[in-house]
């Protein structure tokens, strides 16, 4: 052995090592064992390096500085590697990661009868849990919320009998590498949506009671998100969604809770409301990343451009904490969301 694998091979043994970039695998597997698949040194992509571990959870490999940028991924065993993208580590760099090698199907679990004492009403919960939520115990989750939850999983449920398919979309963007695993909770409207989804008040609609259902999503669903699921509770890994009436919802109580919600998406958002007033009386700049967009039939894409111009008179800017989008030939409806709703998902839960 060449003096160089054998430095490689004696610091793949130290956990921490100094001047040593080090992955820790938090991954359950007593027997299989754990090795580290990459681009270089003892690593390669047909073949890995083992893991150390003491536990037989946490698996630490360690190799110097001198490599420099190293792209990684782990194995289960001889044959099987993780689902989803690979790792990058910068030299000098600790990674704690969670993989998972399973089929990267996530599940739909409802929570039927949820009640609101805030609104007065029930109503399903419905919850994406990712591919790896039962393989791999160790694993948090950011969370999504979405309005409209009948519409999300299932055509048989949805507006028009066409769902989003958030689930699909969801396992695709994850299988190839393009998006984090997250959880996805659906909150479903009931016959007052109008209300509930908009501020006061509208000259031909009226509505007005968004800031109790904002209540209701923050101090009942969420505290309930949190304290049943794994999930990753703080600002920077929380997130809103929803199109129409639910885009602006979406929008407003993001702007109202900045310290709970870092990113807001509206597809097709209905900006139009009460004379265009949330276009017209933005609260100053604030910590968090909004997603506009609208089709170019009758989709309200005028009153979504002031809504963009608006936010960039106030420094927001695309790419960084605007993403603006026209979608051609997309209309008013869920067929047409779901042709794009991987574009949030996506600059909202990049891949690391």
């Amino acid at each position: 052995m060449t003096l160089a694998r054998l430095t490689l091979a004696a610091a793949s043994m130290l956990p921490l090592a100094a001047n040593a970039t080090t992955v820790r695998v938090h991954y359950d597997s007593p027997k299989g064992g754990v090795a580290i698949r990459g681009e270089k040194g003892p690593m390669s992509w047909s073949k890995g390096a083992a893991a150390n571990s003491g536990d037989g959870k946490v698996w630490t490999y360690t190799w110097p500085d001198e490599l420099g940028e190293v792209l990684m991924k782990p194995a289960l065993g001889d044959d099987k590697v993780a689902i989803g993208g690979a790792y990058r580590l910068a030299a000098g760099s600790t990674r704690d990661i969670y993989p998972f090698f399973g089929a990267p199907f996530g599940k739909v679990k409802i929570i039927p009868d949820f009640a609101s004492p805030q609104l007065k009403n029930s109503r399903k919960l419905r919850i994406y849990l990712p591919p790896s939520y039962d393989e791999n115990r160790a694993k948090r989750y950011p969370v999504l919320y979405m309005h409209d939850g009948q519409n999300l999983f299932d055509a048989r449920t949805a507006a028009f009998g066409v769902e989003w398919g958030i689930d699909e979309t969801v396992n695709r963007l994850v299988a190839t590498g393009v998006m984090e695993e997250i959880i996805v909770v659906g909150i479903d409207n009931t016959p007052a949506r109008v209300d509930e989804y908009t501020p006061c008040c509208d000259p031909q609609y009226g509505g007005g009671q968004l800031d109790t259902y904002q209540r209701f999503v923050l101090d009942t669903v969420k505290p309930y998100i949190d304290s049943t699921l794994r999930t990753l509770p703080g600002k920077e890994s929380t997130a809103i969604m929803g199109s129409s009436l639910g885009g602006i919802a979406s929008v407003s109580i993001a702007q109202k809770n900045a310290a709970v919600f870092s990113k807001a998406a509206s597809l097709s958002g209905s900006f139009w409301w009460n004379k265009e007033a949330l276009v017209t009386t933005l609260p100053p700049r604030l910590p968090v990343k909004f997603y506009l967009d609208a089709g170019t039939v009758k989709d309200g894409l005028e009153e979504t451009i002031k809504m963009r111009d608006a936010l960039q008179k106030q420094g927001y800017r695309q790419d960084a904490d605007l993403f603006y989008l026209v979608a051609e030939g997309a209309t008013h409806n869920e067929k047409s969301w779901a042709a794009r709703v991987d574009k949030p998902l996506a600059w909202f839960f990049p891949w690391q």
